[in-house]
């Protein structure tokens, strides 16, 4: 007996539809199991993990502050593999975002303006959007993979933080703490409501997956990336340029993780440390493939991945596990999602020896 995948004549709508919850389904399971296996309760692990964070106002504020960075990525990420161009660089573009957002509050702290902040967004935006021009030159000119090239800036953009706040940009008077300045009220993007810390980087996010919804839904540019990313071939015949549309997509996806790194510093941070991000790039990719590569998808994986991470610290409190059981989470949700995102193309066919075959339930 063996197991074959066979194409479907079509894609089965059906499994477009469900394929994310199912993936889901199958997360909570072999989370349970885990658990299980490591000595827990899953009933009350799942609880602490799922139910947990959204039982106090504080932490929905906090649900919130992750979930901004993590929609605003996977909103420029949906563009890109939309296209066929695979960005998986944007946890050095969120850094890059905010170490150029940093520079007026950082260098110029004396100017104390209404336009300190919007200037900071912008220099973010722009800095993310150039970081990610690097694999977009290389594989428009040299043929190079940008899925290789915009992973290893990762390591780049992440060391260079390390050494400014360990050296030129670090505190004289941080005691020789490795970081940053505290940023003036004027650049720290105040709270929406008085009842927690949740800041303007969610409206951010909301706002760029309409717009990009938007665009993908009802202007040529959205329809010029779809038709490249499923056929280059067909789209030089409509006269659309896949090298531009390199650069487009690769510097879209850059912008908005440079601007989910300037906003998490100014909102979340207040000043740059070696560390700003608990992975939010490398999780941007799930939020992406489990929103369908549709921005308003985004919007409802965004705030599920954010979750993860608050029920991963609540977890730890209440049953006490290790913070990576987190990234396991994440990891079987991206899997299960892969795996069943399969079955819209494909049907499962059982193969018996005798040659007999029968199809699978799929």
């Amino acid at each position: 007996m063996r197991i074959e995948l066979q194409r479907r004549p079509a894609a089965s709508g059906l499994f477009s539809l469900v394929s994310p919850l199912l993936a889901l389904v199958l997360t909570l399971i072999f989370g349970a199991i885990m658990f299980r296996l490591l000595g827990k309760d899953p009933g009350h692990a799942l609880y602490s993990f799922f139910v947990e964070p959204l039982l106090e106002v504080w932490s929905l504020h906090e649900l919130a502050i992750k979930a901004g960075p993590l929609i605003l990525i996977a909103v420029g990420l949906s563009v890109c593999y939309r296209s066929n161009n695979w960005n998986i660089g944007a946890e050095g573009q969120f850094t890059i975002g905010a170490i150029t957002g940093s520079i007026l509050p950082i260098l110029v702290p004396q100017w104390h303006s209404v336009l300190v902040l919007p200037l900071m967004l912008v220099m973010g935006a722009a800095g993310g959007a150039l970081f990610a021009a690097i694999p977009a030159l290389l594989k428009t000119r040299f043929n190079t993979n940008e899925i290789l090239v915009s992973l290893m800036l990762v390591y780049i953009a992440q060391l260079f933080l390390d050494w400014l706040v360990r050296g030129p940009w670090r505190d004289p008077k941080g005691f020789n703490f490795p970081q940053s300045i505290s940023f003036a009220p004027e650049a720290v993007l105040p709270p929406l409501l008085d009842s927690g810390r949740a800041h303007a980087s969610i409206l951010f996010a909301l706002l760029a997956a309409v717009l990009v919804w938007f665009m993908m839904r009802f202007m040529l540019k959205g329809f010029e990336v779809t038709v490249l990313g499923r056929s280059e071939r067909a789209g030089r015949f409509a006269g659309f340029s896949a090298r531009r549309m390199v650069w487009f997509s690769m510097m879209l996806s850059g912008a908005f993780a440079g601007l989910a790194g300037i906003s998490e510093v100014s909102g979340s941070i207040g000043h740059l440390q070696p560390s700003i991000s608990p992975g939010y790039g490398f999780t941007a990719i799930i939020v992406a493939f489990l929103g369908r590569l549709n921005p308003l998808g985004a919007i409802a994986s965004g705030f599920v991945l954010a979750l993860t991470y608050l029920g991963g610290e609540a977890a730890q409190l209440s049953i006490g596990v290790s913070d990576k059981v987190t990234r396991v989470f994440q990891g079987l949700l991206l899997f299960f999602v892969l795996s069943c995102d399969t079955l819209i193309l494909y049907r499962v066919r059982i193969i018996f020896g005798s040659g007999r075959a029968r199809e699978a339930k799929s």
